[in-house]
């Protein structure tokens, strides 16, 4: 049976693949995904994350730019381009509401795509969508504790931060979840200031430590555990998983036929996955969970 989705975005720097490859997905399996943003007008992706130009050490000269080494490793995939360029053309992507004119009882399930760029932050600190968010964890009368809902980096902030009218707390208090994790944060602050984008060292921190902060303080990974039950509900790849450097070594992407990169974390009707790299196998998992297959 096809369900009605809805996946709000900013209105720039969202992550490519997370919102397009997801979108594919549940499109492919029948799913209706609807599109929301801060004033109804399409949203565009981080232009960094598709191209790839002015992620190198030269990338702030003009005529230099268009050469990349580190752009190509570091921007989407082929598979997260291409899904992004097929999203550019939907009708609903075109045509998004506004948040304001979101009603979470219009949809059936609820999907939160991440993005680091600084665009990202009007969408991670809107209390209309913290507000949203919240109602997609209420049970609805007659149905299984909420309405599916999936988060992706820090798609999972946004849900961290969305506070439970009912409890004061946050909606993922007594729940498993994971995020984008310090470790794979911090790889791409590290890189980025020392062989890349060495003129805005904080591109890829989202939000960054003020003096006398600790280091990491307002990672993704840190800011989340702070609004959880106790700090072990976040779930990061075991040491001793078989995949363990595959899906922690920040270079292998997971595929529909191949979920060993991938770390996804369910916990009822909710959700979370880390990074780009968990995008198919996430999309995936949440199919199942709106009861198709892929």
């Amino acid at each position: 049976m096809m369900k009605k989705v809805l996946m709000p975005l900013p209105a720039h720097d969202f992550d490519p693949t997370e919102a397009a490859v997801t979108w594919r997905v549940l499109r492919g399996a029948g799913h209706q995904v609807l599109f929301a943003t801060p004033e109804g007008q399409p949203a565009l992706a981080d232009p960094l994350m598709l191209s790839g130009e002015g992620l190198d050490l030269w990338g702030a000269i003009p005529g230099l730019k268009k050469v990349k080494l580190l752009g190509l490793l570091l921007r989407a995939d082929q598979f997260g381009r291409s899904a992004y360029a097929a999203l550019e053309q939907d009708h609903n992507f075109l045509h998004p509401l506004a948040y304001e004119m979101t009603v979470a009882d219009e949809y059936d399930a609820l999907v939160l795509p991440g993005g680091h760029a600084k665009g990202m932050r009007p969408y991670l600190e809107s209390t209309l969508l913290q507000a949203l968010v919240a109602e997609f964890f209420e049970r609805k009368t007659g149905e299984a504790p909420h309405r599916p809902v999936a988060a992706i980096c820090h798609g999972v902030l946004l849900a961290a931060r969305s506070v439970s009218p009912s409890t004061g707390k946050s909606i993922l208090y007594g729940r498993k979840t994971t995020a984008l994790t310090w470790a794979l944060e911090k790889s791409a602050a590290s890189l980025s200031r020392s062989i890349g984008r060495v003129w805005e060292p904080g591109y890829y921190r989202t939000y960054t430590e003020a003096a006398g902060e600790a280091s990491g303080y307002w990672s993704v990974e840190t800011e989340v555990k702070r609004w959880l039950a106790k700090p072990d509900d976040f779930c990061d790849v075991p040491r001793n998983h078989s995949d363990f450097k595959k899906k922690t070594g920040g270079l292998a992407r997971d595929r529909l036929d191949d979920s060993r990169p991938a770390w996804v974390v369910r916990d009822g009707q909710y959700l979370s996955a880390r990074w780009p790299g968990d995008a198919h196998t996430f999309a995936k998992q949440f199919v199942g969970m709106l009861g198709g297959a892929v």
